[in-house]
């Protein structure tokens, strides 16, 4: 079993007591793969992925700020896409690489979004599972029903106490939540074992976790409801190649939601999972693995090992 490398990170660049919690594996000296984890989950939502993709990336995947051992700002703002991207950026700059590829899921996706599309410079190549693009989500939940529905619960992640609600009774409403997203509800599914049940539930409850998890809703500029706001498609253009992985069982976030992407993303491949639902990662990491190590290796000529 290859070994996780663990280190808890002050990035210069960011402000002070700003440290991101990290896990990795593989060689430092291959080309740099950032892993980026959602709600409500931490680093290890990518920990039976990471080993596949070993041989041939440095892999890390840090614990988004205000999750697990990461640090937790009090504030909403820094929980705004634009700050936690600059995290990433930061750590990109930490193992003193010019450039990675990321791939992302869930909230972490809403991150990586925001990086292939403002930085894309620093970005080689990028892989989504399950994470709207910002425009295409905007757009449904101000006027599509289905996913304004599907999206109710975010309003209700808003407001204030919803993460003292989600820790009460030992965690039975994230877990509820969690579960129902996957459609299982009813039937706690096969990889929602004891131990991974028992190290979640100690992620949760990480002092001052939840709170950070649920900031990121407050933070998010757009909810379902909200009124039409107008926006420029052309401010949401990605620029580098671009997969995304669906699981369209999603029970929060709807196919629908991959409807005109190639328009925004001109460098696109698309990969629906007919079986799988929003916890994909967990549910095929190796077919997931390979996906990502087949996309990522076509992209690989001329990225530098490092700039140190």
């Amino acid at each position: 079993m290859l070994d996780f490398r663990f280190e808890l990170i002050a990035l210069p660049s960011l402000p002070p007591g700003m440290t991101l919690h990290v896990a990795s594996c593989g060689d430092p000296c291959k080309p740099l793969l950032v892993l980026l984890h959602g709600f409500p989950e931490y680093w290890a939502a990518w920990a039976d992925i990471m080993p596949l993709l070993a041989n041939d990336f440095h892999v890390i995947a840090p614990d988004l700020r205000g999750f697990n051992l990461s640090a937790k700002p009090a504030a909403v703002k820094d929980y705004r896409a634009a700050a936690v991207a600059a995290d990433v950026l930061a750590l990109i700059d930490h193992f003193e690489h010019d450039e990675a590829f990321v791939a992302a899921h869930d909230w972490g996706g809403a991150i990586a979004w925001k990086l292939a599309i403002s930085d894309h410079h620093r970005i080689k190549a990028l892989a989504i599972c399950n994470a709207p693009h910002p425009y295409l989500f905007a757009k449904a939940l101000m006027g599509n029903e289905a996913q304004q529905k599907a999206s109710a619960y975010m309003n209700w992640l808003r407001k204030p106490g919803s993460e003292d609600a989600l820790l009460a009774d030992d965690c039975a409403l994230t877990e509820k939540f969690f579960l129902g997203v996957a459609g299982q509800a009813k039937s706690p599914p096969i990889w929602w074992t004891e131990l991974r049940r028992a190290q979640y539930k100690a992620a949760w409850t990480q002092p001052g976790a939840m709170l950070g998890g649920t900031h990121y809703y407050r933070a998010a500029p757009w909810y379902p409801g909200q009124a039409e706001q107008p926006l420029n498609p052309q401010d949401f253009m990605v620029k580098c190649p671009s997969l995304v992985i669906w699981g369209e069982d999603d029970q929060a976030l709807l196919p629908l939601l991959l409807d005109g992407l190639d328009e925004l993303v001109p460098d696109l491949r698309i990969e629906r999972l007919s079986r799988a639902s929003h916890w994909l990662l967990h549910e095929h990491p190796v077919m997931i693995a390979q996906m990502l190590r087949d996309f990522f290796m076509q992209h690989q000529a001329n990225v530098p090992a490092s700039i140190g």
